[in-house]
């Protein structure tokens, strides 16, 4: 029997829902999922496999235009998509009508590589809507199969989970069938940290946020974790630790929960502030944490 394995690279505009449909994919909740633009940082593979298949999903940063060194090395991990990518999705939302970096839709319409558009969120629409919408992505990006999804609801996603694999080339597997990502533990504590502190803080807060998790301790029945949240100001540090540590305290208990039931044991989780002044602009702090 024939194998076949591949990877397949999500991008689309801030806020397009990539992040649900990805964890829709791998039936984990692998990537933070937020109202607020720009959760996703980093290129976070998910794999799926099958008996005779391997989907390698890459979960990227929402397309913008850089605005500081960090914004740049997340545009770098957009770019870094077409370099290893069998199968490219192309994530709109309903009603939406363009890409932020024309350029970038240039190289989408002209690629060799297989291309499905997925229209997100149409249960957010009605008929008409999404009438409109198909015909527009028709006529703008004539190389893709187009498919109407909503990733929130798993509606439409088997299909297109389908088509991947009939795209896909024979190959034998790049990752041990047992493997879910390539990131390791720490990774997602830091995520699921951040998560909590863009759901309750406003403005610039979240995005001067970076964890660093200094300590992973994994015994029989406890994970015992120590992270640093770093921020840029000390007014950050003050806003972001709350009256009384209120804030900081809110923050760690509900990322404890999200913790303990990725994990699936109990967590011990301590966390403190820290300024770290200017890191998004940086770029030896920005390689320390892994953006180049």
């Amino acid at each position: 029997m024939s194998h076949k394995a591949g990877f397949v690279n999500i991008i689309g505009n801030p806020n397009v829902g990539k992040s649900t449909l990805m964890n829709a994919f791998v039936g984990e909740r692998l990537s933070i999922i937020t109202s607020k633009a720009q959760t996703t940082r980093h290129r976070i593979l998910g794999i799926v496999n099958g008996e005779d298949f391997q989907v390698i999903l890459s979960d990227t940063p929402g397309i913008i235009k850089p605005a500081y060194e960090l914004q740049e090395s997340m545009m770098e991990f957009v770019r870094s998509a077409f370099e290893d990518a069998d199968v490219l999705l192309y994530l709109v939302e309903l009603g939406e009508k363009e890409l932020k970096d024309e350029a970038f839709f240039q190289k989408i319409k002209e690629t060799d590589i297989p291309v499905l558009l997925l229209i997100n969120k149409i249960d957010k629409g009605n008929e008409e809507l999404l009438t409109e919408s198909l015909e527009l992505w028709q006529k703008k990006v004539p190389n893709a199969e187009i498919f109407a999804i909503s990733a929130l609801r798993n509606f439409g996603v088997t299909e297109v989970f389908k088509r991947i694999i009939e795209l896909l080339p024979e190959s034998p597997p790049f990752y041990p069938k047992d493997q879910l990502t390539d990131k390791p533990e720490r990774f997602f504590v830091n995520e699921i940290i951040r998560e909590k502190i863009l759901i309750h803080y406003k403005k610039e807060i979240p995005y001067s946020v970076e964890i660093d998790t200094e300590e992973f301790h994994e015994d029989e029945d406890i994970i015992r974790i120590r992270s640093v949240i770093m921020v840029e100001r000390d007014s950050q540090k003050g806003i972001l630790i709350g009256h009384k540590g209120a804030g900081l305290k809110r923050v760690g208990i509900e990322a404890r929960k999200d913790l303990e039931a990725f994990f699936g044991k109990q967590v011990h989780l301590v966390t403190y502030v820290k300024v770290n002044k200017n890191w998004r602009s940086n770029t030896k702090q920005l390689k320390r944490f892994g953006y180049n």
